[in-house]
């Protein structure tokens, strides 16, 4: 365990500092040794989840590997933390700091102390350089950026103390433009009164009224001077703060007249009064600049100002503060936020059992219900950490379970939510209706909507981990599908609204929408997914949706998967939709009991219905119906991907659970034109290094994510115009090891698969040159070296050569290649499955679920090519080759031929050219009307023509009959 402690009551620059070397040092985990400052607090009462910490308590000082201490060098800055750093196992003790002047009693192996405002800066420094010397894009999340700058402008006064340094600014200008939030960040500065202003700032405090209204508090204050006061608006942002106002509107009137900016006006010019006004509002939907603009003021929504004069300033004041009430919206409230339904458990559950339900759904935190399913308290990660920690495994939840709860109702406000979470320091609050547990708001919950809300205030993409796009998707989707459609999807949304669910589009559908170019889009294939309680059917919501969707449209064929809570609507050259798929689901989530096993479901939020999605372009909702409807759920920052053009997994251990995920990346790659994100990269190459696919194999006897679901990624990639590319791609991934562990993309596989293709495209061409000439490259391609995507041309002899046989004269002249009735793509994977060992192949072919034929000729495929090896070489006449080669299915011989040395390739495509397609100059009609009795010496007589036939020994008819007579002459 590697350790980054901050000293006792830490401030943002020590937090800054430890979250970048946690940046630096991937995996390791931050430590608040005692405490920290109230905004500290206050700021990680919402974005806690955002960093990597972990509670000195939780600590196993065994574990300890390595410590870094931030902002401080001396050991009684660290509180009992101190303690570790006489472990005998600790290989490495680090200081970063800036207080020069402080004395350091800490054996540190590595030290770095300079002068400059912040400790973070050193840390900024060192990861500027890695971004600019690194070959992989590198690039910070938005809230270590906003941390980091938080702790270079808390500790340099915003860069104006004296201790400021030039290395601040750069280290702070960098941290901009890697997203750091100016709107956090202001949230959490305190910049400096002058001390005029601080006398106002007691008189506001003094005077201020204030109304609540939807949860939202709106304040307003008259403050009389004597002139103009300059800096009101940093008095108004504090007293914004320090009241924990929502909004707020400052007024400040004062005498003026004319002579004061123009001297030459005479003293006697009358003074009337000034009002100036300032506001601020963290209220979504509120408009200062709107407000302000009848009266000449102006600014931004959420920060605006006016200046006017002759007016009554009480009366104004009072009108512009109820004018700005009307403008405040109805906040959200628990009902919408809430996760439903609620994972819970009873209080005699123990300890270990709840870490597994933790670790199986991803949750932070349990709540706990008793035999009446009331509420009896709530548990989280951290109490089962530490009871574990413990060893108390066996233990109740009841004993560790907090059971003094603050819960709210349905219809409680967003901003009560936020303020209870604040003060009180809670994770999660309940929500309880007539007694009963109906939903739960996280932290994550209360983020992600403050964050949508800022986001559409400014119309582009908002901080931390919420994207937005600028456009109306709603629009966008209406404008680019067809009426009929849009109004399909407008019953479904009604229907679901009207049962008390929310209903979204999904997935690909939701992609190709933002990747489109077009303005009409033809979607083929639509994703639905319902938000909302079960009904007493276990089918779930999602089929009850598509059921009532069924009846209005009975032309639609209804296919339901109740063990998936799934139900799809299908049309078949319908005259409004053409063939079109709606495939509508409950939303769940799901759990891999172990790698590369099939999910076990289970109905779920949204959120988790998004994250067990394969990658972030594809994590994408579109709400459809009220309220607000078009929205677009981005939890993941898919649309930044999309517009950057990479595929990035959700999760580390994705491909761990289905390597399936793997061939899906390489295919929207090479389908979209996108890159895998280098840290995706990295996850599937250590997935496919860790051998986790053959150890299951091996302990279960199978993996399911190997068998059907491998084959349909197969035959998508195999079947489509870029599979070349595709397939290299997986080459380079070493992902073909997930067909079997030994099969990689080396030149002679590749030789093998370009040799198939010029055979597949050669039987699609028409006219028998044009496939000569292509099977005769194919004869002849042990010749050519092929280098990746080129290759070298023949030689004279080789063209030559192939001008002697396009002249030589087919014995049928329109000879055609032989008919393969099996799909291109599967007659490429059977390549790919005959480059492993003989014993291997039939396995393979089984696990991948292909049909009995190609599991038979995959088995029989290494004693067919040593037979003829063996005999090809003694065949000189062409009536030998076609005896030999007869009794051989065409998919078999083309395998041979691709595993064979140019000499037997050469013989088998020339059979399949030239002698297949010869038939007898006789048959059997023929012999009887010679007089001969049908019988078994038909055959022979028959066999016998067509090989002197192939051998060139006859000619025409009167040729044939001469030969009979000769051979079996009759009686």
């Amino acid at each position: 365990m590697d350790l980054v402690l901050c000293h006792t009551t830490a401030d943002f620059d020590a937090l800054g500092a430890a979250v970048g070397l946690c940046v630096l040092r991937p995996g390791s985990r931050i430590v608040l040794t005692g405490g920290c400052h109230p905004t500290v607090r206050d700021f990680l009462a919402l974005h806690r989840d955002e960093y990597p910490l972990i509670e000195r308590r939780s600590v196993n000082p065994q574990q300890i590997r390595s410590i870094t201490i931030v902002d401080a060098s001396g050991r009684d800055r660290l509180g009992k933390a101190a303690e570790w750093l006489d472990l005998p196992q600790v290989r490495e003790i680090a200081i970063f700091d800036h207080h020069l002047e402080a004395h350091s009693d800490i054996p540190a192996t590595v030290t770095q102390i300079e002068a400059v405002g912040a400790s973070t800066t050193l840390i900024v420094e060192k990861l500027k350089n890695q971004a600019e010397n690194s070959d992989i894009p590198f690039r910070l999340l938005p809230s270590e950026a906003t941390v980091m700058a938080l702790g270079i402008h808390v500790d340099t006064g915003s860069l104006t103390f004296e201790g400021a340094t030039a290395r601040d600014a750069i280290a702070l200008a960098w941290l901009m433009e890697q997203g750091a939030s100016l709107g956090v960040i202001a949230e959490y500065v305190e910049p400096a009164l002058s001390p005029q202003l601080q006398d106002l700032l007691r008189e506001a405090l003094k005077n201020l009224r204030s109304e609540t209204l939807h949860g939202y508090s709106v304040a307003w204050v008259l403050l009389s001077t004597e002139a103009y006061v300059p800096g009101l608006s940093s008095l108004a942002s504090r007293l914004l703060d320090l009241t924990e106002t929502d909004a707020l509107l400052l007024g400040n009137v004062y005498k003026f007249s004319d002579n004061e900016n123009n001297r030459n006006i005479a003293p006697e010019s009358p003074v009337s009064n000034r009002l100036t006004i300032i506001g601020r509002s963290r209220i979504e939907g509120t408009n200062l600049s709107e407000l302000f603009k009848p009266f000449g003021g102006g600014g931004h929504a959420r920060a605006a100002s006016l200046a006017t004069r002759d007016v009554d300033p009480l009366l104004t004041l009072n009108q512009l503060a109820d004018e700005l009430k009307a403008q405040i919206p109805h906040p959200p409230t628990a009902r919408e936020l809430m996760s439903s339904p609620v994972r819970s458990i009873r209080p005699e559950t123990s300890v270990g059992e709840a870490h597994r339900i933790l670790l199986r759904y991803g949750h932070s935190g349990l709540s706990v219900v008793d035999a009446g399913d009331r509420l009896a308290g709530i548990i989280s990660r951290r109490d089962i950490d530490i009871a574990l920690h413990h060893g108390f495994s066996h233990a109740p939840v009841k004993g560790y379970m907090s059971p003094q709860l603050k819960t709210i109702a349905p219809d409680t406000l967003l901003p009560e939510i936020e303020s209870l979470m604040v003060t009180y320091d809670i994770g999660r609050l309940p929500v309880l209706e007539n007694g009963q547990l109906v939903g739960i708001v996280t932290r994550t919950d209360v983020l992600r909507e403050l964050h949508q809300q800022k986001a559409r205030d400014r119309g582009s993409n908002a901080e931390f981990s919420y994207c937005a796009v600028s456009e109306s998707v709603e629009q966008l989707l209406r404008s680019r599908i067809s009426p009929e459609l849009w109004q399909l999807l407008s019953i479904a949304a009604n229907i679901a609204q009207n049962r008390g669910w929310q209903l979204y589009i999904v997935g690909g559908a939701v992609r190709d929408l933002l990747l489109a170019t077009d303005d009409t889009l033809a979607l083929t294939d639509i994703d639905l997914v319902v938000d909302g309680k079960c009904g007493s059917d276990d089918s779930g919501a999602g089929v009850e949706l598509a059921s009532s969707l069924q009846k209005l449209y009975p032309e639609s064929r209804l296919d339901v998967h109740g063990q998936f809570q799934t139900a799809a609507l299908l049309w078949h050259k319908d005259s409004a939709f053409g063939s079109l798929w709606v495939d509508i689901a409950t939303a769940r989530t799901e759990f891999y009991p172990y790698p590369a096993a099939n999910p076990e479901v289970e109905a779920s939020s949204i959120r988790q219905d998004l994250y067990r999605r394969d990658f972030t372009i594809n994590a994408l909702a579109v709400r459809l119906g009220v309220p607000r409807s078009g929205e677009l759920l981005d939890f993941f920052c898919g649309l930044l991907d999309l517009e950057s053009k990479q595929i990035r997994v959700l999760h580390a251990n994705s491909f761990i659970e289905d390597p399936t995920r793997i061939y899906r990346a390489v295919r929207f790659a090479v389908r979209l034109g996108f890159e895998i994100e280098p840290q995706t990269e990295g996850y599937i190459r250590n997935a496919l290094a860790s051998g986790i696919y053959y150890r299951i194999q091996g302990e279960n006897g199978r993996a399911p994510a190997l068998e059907t679901r491998l084959k349909s990624e197969l035959k998508y990639i195999l079947q489509a115009h870029y599979w070349k590319v595709a397939l290299q791609m997986l080459g380079d991934l070493q992902a073909l090891r997930c067909i079997h562990p030994t099969l990689e993309l080396d030149r002679e596989l590749w030789r093998q698969l370009r040799l198939l293709d010029r055979c597949l495209q050669g039987r699609k061409k028409e006219g028998t040159t044009r496939i000569l000439t292509r099977i005769h490259g194919l004869m002849i391609e042990g010749e050519s070296r092929v280098r990746g995507n080129k290759e070298e041309g023949i030689g004279k002899k080789e063209e030559k050569e192939k001008a002697t046989i396009l002249k030589a004269q087919s014995p049928i002249p329109n000879s055609q290649f032989p008919i393969i009735n099996i799909p291109d793509w599967q007659m490429r994977l059977e390549v790919l499955i005959a480059y492993v060992a003989p014993e291997y192949r039939g396995k393979v072919a089984a696990n991948l679920q292909l049909p009995a034929d190609s599991i038979k000729r995959l088995e029989v495929l290494e004693a067919g090519k040593n037979q003829l090896a063996e005999n090809l070489p003694k065949c000189e006449l062409p009536s030998q080759l076609v005896l030999l080669l007869k009794n051989y299915e065409l998919p078999v011989l083309i395998a041979i031929a691709l595993q064979s040395p140019r000499s037997a390739r050469r013989q088998i495509w020339e059979y399949l050219t030239k002698w297949t397609n010869v038939e007898p100059p006789l048959n059997g009609n023929d012999l009887k009307a010679l007089g001969y009795k049908p019988g078994p010496g038909f055959k022979r007589m028959l066999d016998d023509l067509l090989a002197a036939k192939l051998d060139g020994d006859l000619g025409d008819r009167a040729a044939a009959i001469s030969f009979l007579a000769q051979r079996y002459p009759q009686t």
